[in-house]
This record gives structure tokens, C-alpha cells and sequence, in this order.
């Protein structure tokens, strides 16, 4: 069953969440033929919002989960969709528990993620990082940017460096702000998020110390590295692990940090 395509008339988009709505068809066919979709998948769609991908991925799969927070949204989504085709879960993304749709198939996320939400729904997602096959998320490009800069770049940051550790991301196209309704200020951009699977050489010790490292190291970017560590490591002991003491958090890999918590997680064990 194919639903009856949904205009918007009669919605009007809401600022407190984050909602502009996809409404380019040929961006839409590019975004449902990168996720890829296929039988068996468990796809699960978060803020699928008026069904602009919500109807074609249902081309592709027989079922669909969707999170929807909106319940004006979730009536028209109910009144277009059977229940045998769509599974509706009412409410809060940041909330959701997403590795409870976990089945015997490959788990697969997406979704056109609002924009005030994008970051903190992004590190929500990262507990549930190796039970998914992979994510397909359009945010902000310059949220993108962040997620997938290298190491010395002004874009490497405490977002790229937590991301990267769990996952390989790859930017897979810009969409221009022509493609909503209402048109963003701003061009988004579809990222690709595979889970690593971490071998005991790039493996956290202390996930919580590592974070705690990588929240202090870029609290304050202009500062070296020997200062922003004070508090957990001295200068002759960064200079030890091969960390020149005079360089800023985004000067240094995703391994560094890993390299740098794991000395600290076994000094304080002895």
C-alpha cells in the first residue's frame, strides 16, 4: 500500500522543534538511494516530519518505525500509513531507547535531525553505536564539517574527536536550503555514520575519563595543552606519551586522546 502524499497544508512548521520540511523530490530520491534500504532492515526514521522519506523508504521495506514528537504530525503520519506498514513511537528522540527495535536484521537510523537538538541527539545515539549497521542523518553542514574534520583543522573539535572515535563518517552530499519549506538560513548536509568496531589498541579504558579529557582539552581552544591538562596531567608526563605540551586540542588525533586517557585511567588504578 502506497500512502497519499502529505502538502503540508494546514501545518504550520514549529520553531521549538527545529522543523523545515524536505520538499524536493529529486533530493529525496538521492537521500532513500544512499540509505539503501532493503529487506530485512530494521529502519527506524527519527522526525519524519510530513513523510517526505517516510514514503519512499516504505517502497523500498514493508515496515518502518518512525520517532515523532509533534502530535499533529503523528495523526497525519497514522491517517496516511496502517499500523502493519508504520510503527509510530510518540515522543522524544533524546529519550528514546532505539536499541529496544534491535531484531535479527541490520539496524539502520535516519532522519532529517533538528536543528537545535542535532549535537546532543548525536552524542544519545552514541550508546547505541554497536548494535546499528549504520546512520544516515541530514544536519546542518556545518554541523557536518565538525563531525568529519581532521586534526588540525579550526573544525576539529570535542564533537569530531567523540564521534569519530565510535564511528567512520563520511559527508555524502550539501543540500541547498531550496530543498525546504520553510527554506533554513543555512546549507545541510547528508552524513554517513558506520560504527567502528574498536580493536584493543584504540579501545577507552575509562569511557567516562576519556570524555571528561576531551570536554577539558577544547574548553578553552586558544590555550595549549598543558594548561587545559593541568588538572590531570603535567607537562614532562604529556611530553612522555609523545604529546608535545605546547599544542592545542585540535593539533592532536583521535588515538592521542584514547593513548592519553588509558595512561591516565592506569595511573589511577596503581
Amino acid at each position: 500500500m502506497k500512502g497519499a502524499r502529505d502538502d503540508g497544508r494546514g501545518h504550520v512548521a514549529r520553531k521549538r522543534f527545529g522543523q523545515n520540511f524536505l520538499v524536493s523530490p529529486g533530493i529525496i530520491g538521492k537521500i532513500v538511494d544512499v540509505i539503501g534500504p532493503r529487506a530485512g532492515d530494521t529502519v527506524v526514521e527519527i522526525g519524519p516530519g510530513l513523510g517526505a522519506i517516510t514514503e519512499p523508504l516504505l517502497e523500498r521495506i514493508d515496515h518502518l518505525h518512525v520517532v515523532e514528537i509533534d502530535r499533529d504530525l503523528i495523526a497525519r503520519l497514522a491517517n496516511r500509513f496502517p499500523p502493519e506498514r508504520l510503527s509510530i513511537h510518540e515522543g522524544d528522540a533524546l529519550e528514546f531507547d532505539f536499541g529496544a527495535l534491535k531484531g535479527p536484521g541490520p539496524l539502520k537510523i535516519v532522519g532529517n535531525l533538528p536543528y537545535n537538538i542535532s549535537s546532543p541527539l548525536l552524542f544519545h545515539l552514541v550508546r547505541f553505536a554497536p548494535l546499528v549497521c549504520d546512520m544516515h542523518f541530514m544536519l546542518q553542514k556545518e554541523v557536518v564539517d565538525r563531525m568529519v574534520a581532521e586534526p588540525g583543522s579550526k573544525d576539529f573539535g570535542r564533537l569530531s574527536v567523540m564521534l569519530q572515535y565510535h564511528y567512520h563518517m563520511e559527508r555524502m552530499f550539501v543540500v541547498p536550503p531550496g530543498a525546504f519549506s520553510p527554506a533554513p538560513k543555512v546549507d545541510s548536509a547528508i552524513v554517513r555514520m558506520i560504527p567502528r568496531s574498536v580493536g584493543a589498541d584504540v579501545q577507552t579504558k575509562d569511557p567516562e575519563l576519556f570524555a571528561r579529557v576531551v570536554r577539558a582539552a577544547f574548553s578553552q581552544r586558544r590555550k595549549m595543552l598543558r594548561n587545559t591538562l593541568r588538572e590531570f596531567i603535567s607537562e614532562a608526563d604529556l611530553a612522555a606519551l609523545g604529546i608535545t605540551p605546547t599544542a592545542r586540542a585540535e593539533d592532536i588525533a583521535v588515538a592521542d586522546y584514547v593513548r592519553l586517557a588509558n595512561s591516565l585511567a592506569d595511573l589511577a588504578r596503581h
